[in-house]
Order: C-alpha cells, then structure tokens, then sequence
C-alpha cells in the first residue's frame, strides 16, 4: 500500500511567464519512453511480481523503495508542466477567441483536452504505453534493464534542461539528475552484489557529474546525491545490504534515510475560466459551502 503525502518533493518555484513549448518538451520526461511513468511502472511491476521475496530481501527492498519516490516523481514533473503553462492565456468573452493563441502552440492537446494541464503523453502528443514496462521476472535481467532505463532518462533530462531557461523547467530538472543519478549507483551496486561484475564502471553513460547544471548545486551541497530513502515507517529495510560504501563521484559515503524527502508544497492553481475550469462559478462556492454546512449540521 501507499501512503501519501499532500507535499512535493521540492519547492518549485512561482512562475512569471508562461512557456507551453516548455511544458511541451517537458512532457518527454513525463509521458515518454525513458520518462517519469515508465520509471515508475517498470520499478512498481517488478517489486509486485519480485520471486523469493525472503532471500533476495534485499534486492526487493531497493525496487520497492525507487517505486516509492518514482511516483513523487511523476508527481513533480506534472505539476511544472502545469507551471509552464499557467497564464498562457487569458479570459474573455468566447466570441473573441480566448484561446486563439493555443493554435500556434505546438502541443495544442495541453489546451483542447487537458484546460491547460499535464497529460500521460511523450514531448509528441503520444499516450505512454504499458509496452515501455519491462518485466522478465529475471531479477539480473530487469536490474541490467533498470540501469540502462535510468541512464536513458538522465541523457533526456539533461537534453530538456538545454531547450529551456523557463525557471520551473530548470528547478524541476535540475533536481531529478540528483536523484536519478543516485538510481543509477543504486542499480549499479545491485548488481555489483548480484554478480560481482563493477557496473560503476560503465559510469558515465553519461556522466554523473552535475558541475555544468546550475540547478543541481543545492541539492548536491546537501549531500542528496548520496542519499536513498526508504519511503516506509517500518519495512524495506535491507536497503543497506546494496546502498553503501562510496559514491563512484566524489567518494562520499552512502546514506540510507528514513522516511521522505522534506518536500514542498503543492501548487494551487487559479480558475482559467476560458477553459471553462473548473466550471464552478462564485455563486456556486456558495451553494456547494451551504450543502457542506448541512451535511455537518452547522447552523449560521
């Protein structure tokens, strides 16, 4: 089961301009083969369906805790989506072509079906697909997979960070090459232990190095980069049998901590009544408040 938290993994940052063709490159990260989703479905099917859960512990607790802080993942890159496009249009009588800028956007999906939100698609408009999931049931076979898919990811990553200065974007980013690096070391120690073969080796493909990205500075200072959580109260907590030693970068060593990261807050997103969202008008708020106050039995 999970448990969630009405937090985000980090602060993003208050937007001052839109940007739609940002929050259309970004949704590769989401929506697309070596995105968010995929991360997060590979990861979750593989800890569901994990053999011999008891003597392969430890292996288990690792898939299972990436699962965890994948969907915080999904999570974040949604919600800068969402952040890029805030404010790309205005309001207005319908006659007068509200949306009449959308046209030339290049992901006009963002405004016709989603009213200027996220969707479960690629940088191209194309709905993810379960068939990005890779689940042998081979548990050498998936974590060899696990790396390659990170290693994947933190290339697209790096390339979206190049298309775009739009602030959201570049935070949002700039965070997951930390934590998707430390995916990768972690799947490169599993099979290290798996096997005995020194996966870090193949490091980089790309690089882990951070240096060039502004963005990634904060973070890094406070270690995150060598940091895994374990998402969980109770459980997972083998993770230290695979997540230890030194970091294959810089050397530091390697931390398990318990439950999430401090996290941020959830943006609040304002009416796009052009949108005809959320379609709920002031008088309404007032009748939706009093029939709360009823079901309460509040009496004013």
């Amino acid at each position: 089961m999970i448990k969630r938290f009405n937090r985000l993994a980090i602060e993003l940052p208050q937007p001052t301009t839109a940007d739609p063709n940002a929050a259309a490159a970004v949704q590769e990260l989401l929506g697309g083969k070596f995105g968010e989703m995929s991360t997060l479905n590979n990861y979750m099917f593989q800890s569901f369906n994990f053999k011999n859960k008891t003597k392969l512990k430890p292996f288990y607790d690792l898939v299972s805790s990436i699962t965890a802080e994948e969907f915080g993942h999904v999570e974040l890159v949604t919600h800068a989506i969402n952040l890029c496009l805030a404010g790309s249009t205005r309001p207005g009588d319908p006659d007068s072509t509200p949306l009449t800028a959308a046209k030339d956007i290049r992901n006009t999906q963002h405004f016709i079906v989603a009213g200027q939100n996220a969707l479960p698609f690629d940088s191209m408009g194309k709905p993810w697909t379960g068939e990005n999931v890779f689940n042998s049931g081979n548990l050498i076979l998936d974590l060899l997979h696990n790396f390659f898919l990170e290693c994947g990811a933190r290339t697209h990553k790096m390339r979206v960070y190049e298309m775009t200065s739009h602030p959201v974007a570049r935070a949002m980013i700039g965070y997951l090459l930390v934590r998707g690096g430390v995916h990768v070391v972690a799947y490169a120690k599993a099979l290290e232990v798996a096997t005995g073969a020194d996966v870090t080796k193949l490091i980089p493909i790309p690089s882990l190095d951070n240096k060039a990205f502004n963005e990634t500075r904060k973070y890094e200072e406070k270690g995150l980069h060598r940091v895994l959580y374990r998402f969980s109260d109770e459980d997972y907590k083998d993770l230290e049998q695979i997540w230890k030693g030194a970091h294959p970068e810089d050397g530091g060593s390697l931390i398990v901590k318990e439950g999430i990261p401090e996290g941020g807050p959830i943006p609040d997103y304002a009416d796009t009544p052009e949108e005809f969202a959320p379609g709920i008008f002031p008088e309404d708020f007032m009748k939706i408040a009093a029939r709360l106050q009823q079901s309460a039995g509040i009496t004013v």
